[in-house]
């Protein structure tokens, strides 16, 4: 037995064998548990950013898009709807947007980041309804003076096309602004602040 030769590469490859199939091993026990740790698929939906393409949104459409269970209105607005703004300012309950119901960056005059692209939920602030999105200036059934936004169907309150509640109407409070920000000149992620994101 002293005298038995040693085959050194044959030693040296059932080494490396062994440890290339225990680090497969370890790799295929260790994915599964990683994976374990991701938010499920319903975790993400109650929470996770979503993140749009404006790419296809014409001047004057609304594309809807589901945040936290909730619709996210996303309005290309044209620049009539944006010059109609400031002359709606003496009718809308809060014209200047005082009560928080958007960040910071979006207390300006069109309730947005970039004027022409408004973000906002899209519940009214009455009782939860989801308004109508009626953008073109001109007379509808419920305001022969009608000059653009939104129309709840369920107690008939207005909103302008910044989202803005008219006074009279039974929602006391503008429509809420999500946070989001702009990816890049196309895209637009909603729930995340512009600060985060960078």
């Amino acid at each position: 037995m002293a005298n038995e030769v040693v085959d050194h590469g044959r030693r040296r490859f059932l080494t490396a064998t062994t440890a290339v199939v225990g680090g497969i091993g370890v790799v295929s026990a260790a994915v599964p548990f990683i994976k374990s740790w991701e938010p499920s698929a319903r975790a993400k939906a109650a929470g996770a950013p979503v993140t749009q393409s404006l790419k296809k949104i014409e001047k004057g459409q609304q594309l809807i898009v589901a945040w936290r269970s909730l619709p996210v209105f996303i309005v290309n607005r044209t620049p009539a709807q944006l010059a109609q703004l400031p002359k709606e300012d003496p009718l809308l309950v809060d014209p200047k947007s005082e009560v928080e119901q958007q960040p910071k960056y979006a207390q300006n005059e069109t309730r947005s980041i970039k004027p022409e692209w408004l973000v906002m939920v899209g519940i009214c602030t009455h009782l939860g309804c989801v308004p109508d999105f009626y953008g073109e200036i001109k007379p509808e059934p419920f305001d022969p003076n009608w000059k653009g936004g939104y129309y709840c169907p369920c107690h008939h309150s207005r909103y302008d096309i910044a989202g803005r509640v008219y006074k009279n109407v039974p929602a006391p409070k503008n429509m809420q602004v999500p946070p989001y920000h702009f990816v890049d000149d196309t895209t637009v992620q909603i729930g995340v602040d512009p600060k985060e994101a960078g």
